[in-house]
């Protein structure tokens, strides 16, 4: 099974800017030292230490030391409160489909972002969240979970924060929702199995830097990944 810090770190970063909403705190507000974090996780030092720098790195909260330090929320630039603003949308379903259109149509751009600009480390990571998908292949939610984690660390590489901080929170706002597989695809070995070779070519492609075979390979992806809500009509 894969594990790796900087995907568990996202993971609670996107937990924590959901507080901030939920709770509606106000910049300025203290969110919690690092052991409180770790208590109420379970997770180590790295691992929020990491978290705590991508949170930073997005401009959501401030990092202060010492006894009396912790994480409190940053004065948000407007990106930020973009973000938070698609956090906080009931989920109402012409909303969801909505946000699901923007994720798509900003798929490429994020792509392609990330073929032009990862480094070897965004490689390595990319390379081993999908030997994790593979092995996860064989259940439709475990492999769901791991295609999440592989969007959102492709989406980290781009250096266009407004485009990664709108991909993240459509992302968000859509990640809870129950979905609806195919009626001939639902448990399907053979077809996960594709879902993973389409994801696999993305990955090479990216790796590679070649940016009309990572193109090629969103629009392979688009083509098999539709996405199907239940319960979310199509707009009038």
């Amino acid at each position: 099974m894969f594990s790796v810090p900087q995907t568990r770190a996202q993971s609670l970063a996107t937990e924590i800017e959901r507080w901030i909403v939920e709770r509606e705190l106000a910049p300025g507000s203290r969110i919690a030292t690092m052991d409180e974090l770790r208590q109420q996780t379970g997770l180590g030092r790295a691992t929020i230490s990491e978290a705590a720098r991508l949170l930073a790195e997005r401009g959501t909260v401030d990092v202060k030391l010492g006894r009396s330090g912790g994480l409190f929320v940053a004065q948000p630039a407007a990106v930020v409160r973009m973000r938070h603003t698609l956090l906080s949308v009931s989920q109402d379903p012409a909303r969801v489909r909505d946000a699901l259109a923007v994720r798509d149509a900003l798929e490429e751009l994020i792509d392609v972002d990330a073929a032009q600009h990862r480094t070897d480390r965004d490689v390595r990571d990319l390379e081993a969240i999908m030997a994790s998908m593979r092995e996860r292949a064989t259940s439709r939610a475990e492999f769901l979970q791991a295609n999440r984690e592989l969007h959102r660390r492709i989406a980290e590489i781009t250096p266009n924060e407004i485009a990664r901080s709108v991909y993240l929170g459509t992302m968000a706002q859509v990640e809870g929702l129950p979905s609806r597989p195919d009626a001939d695809t639902a448990d399907d070995a053979a077809y996960l199995g594709t879902r993973v070779d389409v994801h696999a070519d993305l990955v090479a492609a990216i790796a590679a830097g070649d940016v009309p075979r990572t193109s090629r390979a969103v629009e392979a992806h688009r083509a098999l990944t539709a996405p199907k809500v239940e319960d979310v009509p199509a707009r009038a």
